[in-house]
């Protein structure tokens, strides 16, 4: 079974020698071995995909290849953080060398785009669950938090809400006229990397929206110690999310559908931010978040997405 294991880390994960300059060993010891600036701090995280929980059966190989890398790279990207090298964990019900081939694929060309090292990792046999450990390096002092938001400052998201919570609503048989860009963002997701590096000077306070924007934006009030006013009719959605809202009356998909990945953050105002961003509500000293559309208050019947509710 060993022999079997690295056979398959060889013909699948081992192909590319390390390239990034943190990166001194890769795959192939015991251990990988890092060497970081004295002026840098490393970040860490790490994410699991399991079979029918986190993904559905039927997805394409080389499309969860992507999303379970980009998962962990946009972590890296809301703390500003450069990502640089991973580690890969797989359990396997079969050894399967066409879904391998796939899956390595769409994992190891996402690695590339952003000069992400595969440095180690392990195989092993049972339910089909992913895991992958991911390291980025962030100056010192320069590291966005979840706990630094000040009162007064507006709130922004990098790009549109809901794609992917309206991909989700597809496979589960909504139909729409234009379903691809949803399930696009559903299936993969684009980490953002860069502007995440591009806020390490402006933002004080920063996430990524895996669960939903009212949850997340939620973890930085509670860390932060604040509240916040959201303005629903400055969220941007697009056209299809607009229409799946007209039809179904389901205003608060936006604010609780998981897996956006775009990022969460605040800044003072006037700030100098990357392009892309919108500015959709504002921190305010009283606890709570509070929720405008149409000039009226409302009530979220759910925060966002839970993994043991």
């Amino acid at each position: 079974m060993a022999q079997a294991e690295f056979d398959l880390i060889r013909r699948y994960f081992a192909v590319h020698k390390p390239q990034h300059r943190f990166t001194q060993l890769g795959i192939g010891d015991d251990c990988a071995l890092l060497h970081l600036p004295a002026d840098y701090q490393l970040a860490v995280t790490a994410d699991t995909m399991v079979e029918n929980v986190h993904f559905f059966a039927d997805v394409e190989p080389e499309l969860l290849g992507h999303k379970l890398l980009a998962v962990n790279l946009s972590d890296l990207a809301a703390m500003g953080a450069e990502p640089f090298a991973v580690t890969l964990a797989l359990t396997l019900p079969k050894i399967d060398h066409p879904w391998l081939q796939a899956f390595s694929q769409g994992f190891i060309k996402l690695a590339q785009q952003y000069h992400v090292d595969l440095i180690g990792g392990d195989t092993t046999s049972g339910p089909l669950t992913l895991t992958v450990q991911a390291m980025g390096a962030v100056p010192k002092g320069k590291a966005l938090l979840r706990s630094n938001a000040k009162v007064g400052d507006l709130i922004y998201v990098t790009g549109q809400l809901g794609d992917a919570g309206l991909g989700l609503k597809i496979k589960q048989g909504y139909v729409c006229d234009n379903p691809e860009p949803a399930l696009a963002r559903f299936n993969q997701p684009q980490p953002c990397v860069v502007q995440g590096l591009a806020l390490r000077d402006v933002a004080h306070a920063c996430i990524d929206i895996s669960d939903g924007l009212a949850a997340d934006l939620g973890h930085i009030l509670e860390k932060s110690g604040v509240g916040a006013s959201l303005d629903w009719d400055k969220l941007p959605l697009s056209a299809e999310v607009q229409r799946y809202i007209q039809q179904t009356g389901d205003w608060q998909l936006p604010l609780v559908a998981g897996d956006d990945y775009q990022l969460c953050f605040t800044a003072a105002a006037q700030s100098q931010l990357p392009d892309g961003c919108y500015c959709v509500g504002v921190i305010e000293a009283e606890a709570g978040l509070r929720i405008q559309r149409g000039g009226q208050p409302q009530t979220l019947e759910v925060a966002g997405f839970e993994h043991f509710s």
